[in-house]
């Protein structure tokens, strides 16, 4: 929560919250990096410590650290969308309409759980703004059914053609299998949520933006 929160103050001052982070790891010693994300999903740090929120109110004490950390992370989704909007408005384009690309629909790298995921979160929040959005997870080839109502998406094929075609690629998940130098070189617009894109710097094409 305190890493999403500095990305968040950090990108209203202009400075990479990825370039504070590498600086603070160069502390040889008593530090322990934590990276800022789209949100936080599975069922333990979203969930779990509100087992602890609800026995403390039984016996009428707060827990007030935990419940402004999930109020934090809580927001991420809402962040992304917010950046993407924004994003795209940068290239004369109406979030309404546009075609954007989620990549990764799980919730962490290189598994197939989608439990509490943040992309889910931004999938809602493009299309009530009446955006067309795709999404491509190498380990889910089609969207589960979850407690709340989606439309059936399948997992396009992720190729130079397609990622061209979209307004906007947002980066949710850094699985394994993405190749990043394909999404950068093709897309027209990345929202990168992971902090990939800083190492393929020397290709040229897309956009980045930060969220």
């Amino acid at each position: 929560a305190l890493v999403n929160e500095m990305k968040v103050v950090l990108g209203a001052l202009d400075i990479d919250v990825w370039e504070v982070i590498e600086a603070a790891s160069t502390k040889p010693f008593g530090f322990q990096p934590f990276y800022p994300g789209p949100g936080l999903g599975g069922h333990c740090i979203p969930i779990d410590p509100f087992y602890l929120t609800w026995k403390a109110r039984e016996i009428g004490l707060p827990t007030r650290f935990i419940e402004l950390a999930g109020e934090v992370n809580h927001q991420m989704p809402g962040y992304v969308v917010d950046r993407t909007v924004l994003a795209l408005n940068d290239d004369e384009r109406a979030v309404k309409g546009a075609n954007v690309l989620v990549l990764g629909l799980a919730y962490k790298p290189d598994v197939d759980d989608i439990r509490e995921s943040p992309s889910l979160e931004i999938i809602d929040g493009l299309l009530a703004l009446g955006a067309h959005v795709d999404y491509h997870d190498p380990h889910l080839p089609k969207m589960p059914k979850t407690r709340r109502s989606r439309p059936a998406l399948v997992s396009i094929d992720l190729s130079a053609a397609t990622l061209a075609s979209y307004d906007a690629v947002i980066i949710a998940t850094h699985h394994a299998a993405y190749d990043w130098s394909l999404i950068k070189a093709h897309a027209k617009l990345v929202v990168d949520c992971r902090g990939v894109m800083r190492h393929v710097e020397e290709v040229q094409g897309a956009r980045v933006v930060s969220a």
